[in-house]
């Protein structure tokens, strides 16, 4: 286990008084994204996993579409450095713009990230999770997150297959957390179009569409699911499971891809 805290000696009111005792508090850092030599982004997040949460980055904002893109990689954890190199340059102009608009949908006027929109195609997969095995990757998500019971200052997600969970990652924001697992499968060639994705966080629209992007089929979370992230949940054939706990869930969308025995 990766450990993203300090321990710093911290006064606490209770019952009229006031004690002093140690606490773990949450570390943060920057992590700045270079290609060619061209600063790119700064991201503010937990220190693990910063190769993987750096080309998470890029992929899911569409500077990065397939590793042999990728000429070199080179990571300086003193300075909070990611050099990427790139066997051509790559464009701006690939980039996925982070705004809405309103949907040609006469149907209904959802609002919705417009290039994502256009961009996403349906997740074509035949993959189906048993309910029971969907429980359990919950209680395994909860168990792993070591930094969570220790802090409560960090989310977690992992990668998961019929199996088990393939690898999880914390940090203190959700869609770092997600990031790192989508630049894991992709430096390690991990295929995703039969896997699920397992969330502490709540389901919101931008989490929703790194999952679609990338083909996972099933996006799982012990929290709850956001009305928009559905409705395109729905338009893009990834089944949403939230609210996770104990021997229970709620399913919002594609139910089809879930196995009740």
């Amino acid at each position: 286990m990766s450990l993203l805290y300090e321990k710093q000696e911290i006064a606490v009111y209770k019952n009229g008084q006031v004690l002093t005792q140690n606490d773990k508090l949450v570390k943060e850092m920057p992590l700045t994204i270079f290609i060619n030599g061209e600063e790119i982004s700064t991201l503010i997040c937990s220190p693990d996993a910063s190769v993987e949460l750096g080309i998470g980055y890029l992929i899911n904002d569409g500077w990065l579409k397939s590793p042999e893109q990728i000429k070199d990689i080179k990571y300086e954890e003193e300075n909070g450095m990611l050099w990427l190199e790139s066997f051509k340059p790559l464009s701006s102009k690939n980039a996925h713009k982070r705004f809405v608009s309103d949907t040609n949908d006469k149907s209904q006027s959802v609002p919705y990230l417009k290039k994502d929109a256009l961009q996403i195609k349906p997740v074509n997969s035949d993959a189906k999770f048993k309910a029971e095995h969907l429980l359990y990757l919950v209680g395994l998500l909860e168990d792993n997150s070591d930094n969570f019971r220790l802090t409560g200052g960090v989310h977690s997600a992992a990668l998961a297959d019929d199996k088990g969970i393939i690898v999880q990652y914390e940090d203190i924001g959700r869609h770092n957390a997600v990031d790192k697992i989508i630049g894991y499968a992709f430096l390690n060639r991990i295929p995703l179009h039969d896997k699920c994705l397992v969330l502490s966080g709540r389901v919101a629209t931008e989490i929703l569409v790194k999952i679609a992007r990338n083909g996972i089929p099933l996006l799982l979370s012990r929290s709850a699911a956001m009305f928009l992230a559905v409705q395109l949940a729905k338009k893009w054939d990834v089944c949403v499971v939230g609210f996770a706990r104990g021997q229970k869930f709620n399913i919002y969308s594609h139910q089809e891809r879930i196995l009740i025995s």
